[in-house]
C-alpha cells in the first residue's frame, strides 16, 4: 500500500517532523479514548490510547473518510469545528473518524453520520467500502494523523441534516467533480489532507 507522507500546507515545521501536542494528558477528551493500532495491511495489531496515537510522530491506526453525495452528484463539504484539535475549521468531505474495538467500518460510518450530522440509516441504502490507502500528516505544533483509512461513500435519498455545533462549523453542496477539475475556484476552502487523498484517487 503507498504511503501518502506530509504536512499541512499551510503551516511548517522543524526536519526532524516532530511536532508538540499542545492539549495532553488527561486534560484531553481523546485520553479517554482508544483506536485500534494497525500494520500497513490493516490487520490488527493492539488498541492505543487514541491521544498518544495522535501526538509526537504517532501510531499508525484505523480510521475512516465517509463521502456524502446528493443525488445530483454534489458532495457534501463539512467544516470541523474550531475546538477540534487537529485540523480545525478545515474543510472534510464529509465526516471522519476511527471505528471502535471490534466496530466495523460500517457501523462506525452510520453511527458518525448519525452523531454529527443527524443522519438516520432510513436516508440512504448504498452505503459501501470503495478505497483505502495510508496516509501520515503531521499538523505542526498540534499532532499527527498517521491513519490506514478507509473510504465509504452514500447518497442521500432524503438530504435533510441536523448537524451538531460541537462538531461541525459548517456545510456546503458542491459539485464533487467540478472541485476537483477547478481547485483555484475553490482556493478559500482549507480542505482535510485525508479527504484530498481521497477526492484525488478516485479521479486519478
Amino acid at each position: 500500500m503507498v504511503l501518502y507522507t506530509g504536512m499541512s500546507a499551510d503551516n511548517a515545521t522543524n526536519s526532524s517532523g516532530d511536532v508538540a501536542a499542545e492539549d495532553s494528558g488527561e486534560t484531553h477528551k481523546n485520553a479517554r479514548k482508544s483506536v485500534v493500532a494497525v500494520d500497513g495491511d490493516d490487520n490488527d495489531l493492539e488498541i492505543v490510547n487514541r491521544l498518544e496515537a495522535h501526538t509526537g510522530d504517532g501510531i499508525r491506526h484505523r480510521a475512516f473518510t465517509a463521502l456524502i453525495f446528493d443525488e445530483d452528484d454534489n458532495i457534501l463539504l463539512a467544516q470541523r469545528a474550531p475546538t477540534k484539535r487537529l485540523w480545525d475549521t478545515y474543510w472534510d468531505g464529509t465526516v471522519a473518524s476511527h471505528p471502535n474495538p471490534g466496530q466495523s467500518q460500517e457501523e462506525a460510518t452510520r453511527q458518525r453520520l448519525e452523531d454529527e450530522l443527524g443522519i438516520s440509516p432510513d436516508q440512504y441504502d448504498d452505503l459501501r467500502q470503495t478505497d483505502k490507502f495510508e496516509y501520515k500528516r503531521y499538523y505542526p505544533q498540534e499532532g499527527v494523523e498517521h491513519e490506514v483509512c478507509a473510504v465509504l461513500k452514500l447518497t442521500l435519498q432524503d438530504t435533510s441534516l441536523d448537524p451538531v455545533e460541537e462538531e461541525v462549523g459548517g456545510l456546503m453542496w458542491v459539485p464533487y467533480e467540478r472541485l476537483y477539475e477547478n481547485p483555484r475556484w475553490y482556493r478559500q476552502l482549507r480542505l482535510c489532507p485525508w479527504f484530498e487523498i481521497a477526492m484525488r484517487r478516485d479521479f486519478e
